[in-house]
């Protein structure tokens, strides 16, 4: 077996001396045990053979050490020849990289697997376990089994102080028996596994690629019965055991297919292994953050549509399709269905009208208008807080209708996503000079004064309260994650300091229980309290928002964070799709797509419901680069999907644009890559991006410059005084691009909200350039 003690900077030395090895050959027995309880990594091989007609359940297996060199394994009538080789990483001490071969030299083995295990034999069950986007602390929680869309409904897990329960999701145990996640390689933002040891104080990871010829990997961690030992597990092609992860179910019966081996068939698996010294769970997710693209390293990312071309469609499509002339508001989606009719935000709602209010187009502005003058003072409820939903522009609802017990379920993130997006709208009208009637105003302000007495009353937001009576019915989670930045900026509007001192104190809460423990829940109303972007990101829109309003460092540290826990969810490479699939059709790019969360295991384009504008504000405000570029990737990678005359994407209907962007397959075999023909709150991030993303930002005194739209940028000339950048419009459409330039100290004056509204537009025609003249 190769071991590696990764915290050690000793090299065995080769014993030369005949008598000292003939001792050592007399004492191999108990020198390898010894080895193996003296060494923390262990890496061996195995070949799988499984019973598909019993849903792949395992009926042989060859287990065998790896050594560093060529070896020869015999499996039933199968011979085999493995070739393992190693090699230390340039520039990064922490680092081994590994490639074993596996080589079928005669005979065949059906329905067969191999597998690359690494083992740690000084595990504890007590470790902080992250597969990014699949699985947080292990997923260790209580669990239920609810069909979609689930709910609370057993009285004994509904109330204030109850653990975080999520649904049946591939999982550790949190209480015995069985501890085993089986995964896709797609079911990761970047395919790997990552934990955190608090005894041994040292963070672990390890990455590899997609797959190989057999096509996708399969990514295990399982845990011994004593929970002494804990394996990763590689496997080639993917084959989980008995069970695969659908919606809601983690025990739906496996539809891998094995391999029939033949002689003369050679698979490949390539890893990467990283051990560094760690002191807090946050060094898990710092030093992902400095990894996540060294393995899977193709950074394409192709120019589809440019910002102001998707606005354009997307204001048309919004005032012809989803705006309800009879009442006077925007709808969420098609109305199929009251959830897409109306929503106050998570998916929609007040968050949309704010880039239809930046398009400056006097019928969307009439009509961003009359959607207030319909909100007030019918839209909010007696709890004080926004009613949760609606539709046919007259009934309103508390929570989800669907179950009598859950019809006055407010989730409390919908408020809070009113109030920030609504407070910015304010802010933005009387730029515009529009009049803010008072009854709009005062409306907000009863919901702020909400979120105050909520949090004086309970000392946490909980995840939803009572519409009725403002009560918290499931508490717990990080929903209300945004809430601190919605208080931060009213606190300013509204001039009323309570506001920024309960922000204060909710956003501390928020730090001290979840993201010191690297978690963050709760943000869809359709997951439990299952792990998500959503808050994840809305707490580092809060954090940075509180730093603007305090100017206190102590909140810019907490946001860098939480953003390199966002940073897990976001893809960091391009997934290659079967060549049959829709999204291999449309040459579809992953890279920077946000997965969902750990129950909805989608990719999506953007975050639900944001721009991400509070990773530029950390730019801007550190000078660390890592968060620019991360933005960059979700930014520009949104427009791919939508659909436009000049890009169709199958069959979507114009201007409509799909949450899904399937990676794994948690809707069923063949979902990988399909095109779900639906209108989402996808459509929403994209308009957000556009009108709080840059197009090209620009440092001129540092020679800085980011383009986050779909144009391409470089600078052509320099002098001591001045340069030239051109930009390139390589897209079908024109495009009116969004010059942010800060010629001052970029972390002086803050960025605020709404800073684009008067910046200068730069036209470039289709498939021309222009030059932009900055002096230093």
């Amino acid at each position: 077996m190769i071991h590696r003690n990764l915290n050690s900077k000793h090299i065995v030395k080769t014993f030369n001396s005949i008598w000292i090895n003939l001792f050592l050959c007399l004492l191999l027995p108990y020198f390898t045990l010894a080895q193996t309880n003296q060494k923390k990594i262990g890496i061996s091989g195995r070949i799988n053979q499984y019973d598909v007609t019993r849903y792949n359940i395992l009926i042989n297996q060859l287990k065998f050490d790896l050594t560093k060199n060529t070896q020869q394994q015999k499996l039933q009538q199968s011979n085999w020849e493995i070739k393992t080789s190693s090699s230390s990483v340039k520039d990064n001490k922490h680092a081994t990289d590994y490639t074993v071969t596996f080589f079928c030299k005669k005979g065949g083995l059906k329905q067969a697997s191999v597998s690359i295990d690494i083992t740690d034999y000084e595990w504890s069950e007590k470790n902080y376990v992250l597969l990014p986007a699949a699985a947080y602390n292990g997923n260790r929680f209580a669990w239920r089994r609810l069909r979609y869309s689930p709910k609370l409904h057993d009285i004994k897990d509904i109330g204030l102080d109850k653990p975080i329960i999520v649904n049946d999701i591939p999982k550790l145990s949190e209480n015995g028996g069985v501890s085993r996640i089986q995964e896709r390689s797609g079911s990761m933002s970047t395919p790997s596994v990552g934990y955190y040891s608090d005894s041994l104080h040292n963070s672990f990871w390890m990455l590899t690629e997609q797959g190989n010829n057999l096509g996708d990997y399969g990514i295990d961690v399982e845990e011994s019965r004593d929970r002494k030992k804990g394996t990763i597990s590689i496997t080639s092609p993917v084959v989980r055991e008995q069970y695969n992860y659908i919606i809601c179910n983690a025990r739906n019966p496996s539809w891998d297919l094995p391999k029939d081996f033949k002689a003369g068939d050679k698979i490949v698996i390539r890893f990467r292994l990283y051990e560094y010294p760690s002191k807090v769970i946050q060094d898990l997710f710092d030093r992902f953050c400095e990894i996540r693209k060294d393995v899977l390293t193709e950074k394409k990312s192709p120019n589809t549509l440019p910002y102001s071309a998707c606005l354009q469609t997307m204001e048309n499509k919004y005032n012809q399709q989803n705006f309800v002339e009879k009442y006077g508001y925007y709808s969420i989606g098609m109305r199929e269905n009251f959830l897409q009719d109306w929503q106050i935000g998570w998916t929609g709602g007040m968050i949309t009208t704010l880039p239809l209010l930046f398009t400056e187009n006097e019928q969307t502005k009439n009509n961003v208008l009359r959607n207030f003058d319909w909100l007030y003072p019918n839209g909010i409820s007696p709890s004080g807080f926004y009613w949760d939903a609606g539709q046919k522009g007259t009934e309103w609802f508390g929570g989800d209708i669907r179950n009598a017990h859950t019809k006055n379920w407010h989730l409390i993130r919908k408020s809070g996503d009113a109030v920030w997006y609504i407070t910015k709208q304010f802010m933005l009208m009387e730029q515009m000079g529009i009049p803010v009637k008072q009854s709009w105003k005062e409306g907000n302000q009863k919901v702020c004064d909400a979120f105050v007495q909520l949090w004086k009353k309970y000392h946490q937001l909980g995840q939803f309260v009572d519409s009725q009576t403002g009560e918290i019915i499931v508490g717990g989670s990080s929903s209300g994650g945004i809430v601190p930045a919605a208080l931060s900026i009213a606190s300013n509007y509204y001039h009323n300091a309570l506001y920024l001192e309960t922000a204060k104190e909710i956003a501390q809460y928020y730090n001290e229980n979840f993201t010191q423990k690297g978690i963050s829940c709760g943000g869809p109303g359709d997951a439990l309290q299952n792990p998500d972007s959503e808050s994840a990101e809305a707490l580092v829109e809060s954090y940075i928002s509180l730093y603007e309003a305090t100017s206190d460092k102590k909140w810019l540290a907490i946001a860098e964070n939480a953003a390199k826990q966002f940073a897990t969810w976001v893809v960091s490479y391009n997934y290659q799709y079967n060549d049959t699939t829709a999204f291999f059709k449309a040459n579809i790019h992953t890279m920077g797509g946000v997965y969902a969360n750990t129950q909805n295991k989608h990719s999506a384009p953007g975050i639900c419901s944001g721009s991400g504008i509070g990773l530029l504000k950390l730019y801007r405000y550190t000078g660390n680069i890592f968060y620019s570029n991360l933005l960059k990737d979700i930014a520009h990678n949104i427009p791919q999907y939508l659909p436009h005359p000049k890009k169709p994407l199958g069959n979507a209907p114009f201007g409509w644009v799909s949450e899904r962007v399937n990676m794994t397959d948690w809707e069923g075999p063949q979902s990988i890559g399909y095109i779900l023909p639906i209108s989402t709150w996808a459509e929403t991030a994209l308009m957000l991006t556009t009108v709080e993303i840059p197009g090209i930002y620009v440092q001129p005194a540092k020679g800085l410059f980011i383009a986050f739209d779909n144009i391409e940028a470089k600078k052509i000339k320099e002098s001591a005084t001045e340069w030239t950048l051109e930009l390139t419009n390589t897209t079908p459409l024109d495009a009116m691009v969004t010059l942010l330039e800060e010629n001052s100290n970029p972390s002086k004056p803050f960025l605020g909200e709404n800073s684009l509204f008067e910046s200068k537009k730069i036209s470039i025609k289709a498939g021309t350039s222009t030059t932009l003249l900055f002096h230093k």
